[in-house]
């Protein structure tokens, strides 16, 4: 009988450093789509207010020790962990775990990496530490959650790991050697 092995998308692209940057796997756990039914956003957000966390606005995120609310677009957030909801009839709710490669970049000149390959502004002062948005990167589409001031989480169809991992890798090389690394 054949036996499966489940593996990360990332199993053996990373860890990856250059310079004063590293890239990582993250393991956020569960991630599941969380989408308010009509007239219930009311419901949801007192659902997960006493759960600890909330509904976040545009582009931010409700964090709580190792769960976290993404709000990924209008009436649409990824909740990162496990959460203990009943939302029946209030909110439609997908796993989204293994659809997802999930990476953090650290570093003093994570910024600089990612400025070479999203069209965002990632300054302190327009993309601050708690905010999340979907952008592309390069050509992929991502979500993009700034959780220190030089650390990032950065969510990829599992589809795009090697290509994603390869564009970051690429960045970060740049970005050494224009430091002299």
């Amino acid at each position: 009988m054949v036996s499966l092995i489940a593996k990360s998308a990332l199993d053996g692209l990373v860890p990856l450093t250059e310079g004063n940057v590293t890239l990582t796997d993250w393991d956020p756990g569960t991630v599941t789509s969380l989408s308010p039914m009509r007239g219930q956003e009311a419901k949801v957000e007192a659902a997960l207010r006493s759960a600890g966390l909330g509904w976040p606005g545009p582009n931010a995120t409700v964090a709580s020790g190792d769960r976290a609310i993404l709000r990924t677009g209008v009436g649409q957030a990824f909740l990162i962990g496990s959460l203990p909801l009943r939302l029946e009839g209030l909110a439609a709710m997908t796993d989204q775990t293994d659809g997802w490669a999930a990476l953090e970049l650290d570093g003093p000149g994570a910024t600089d990496v990612l400025a070479r390959l999203v069209a965002v502004d990632l300054r302190m002062a327009a993309f601050a530490p708690g905010q999340v948005l979907r952008t592309g990167l390069t050509h992929m589409m991502s979500i993009l959650w700034r959780t220190g001031p030089a650390t990032f989480r950065i969510l990829v169809f599992r589809s795009m790991a090697q290509t994603a991992v390869h564009e970051i890798h690429v960045a970060m090389k740049s970005v050494a050697a224009r430091a002299g690394h």
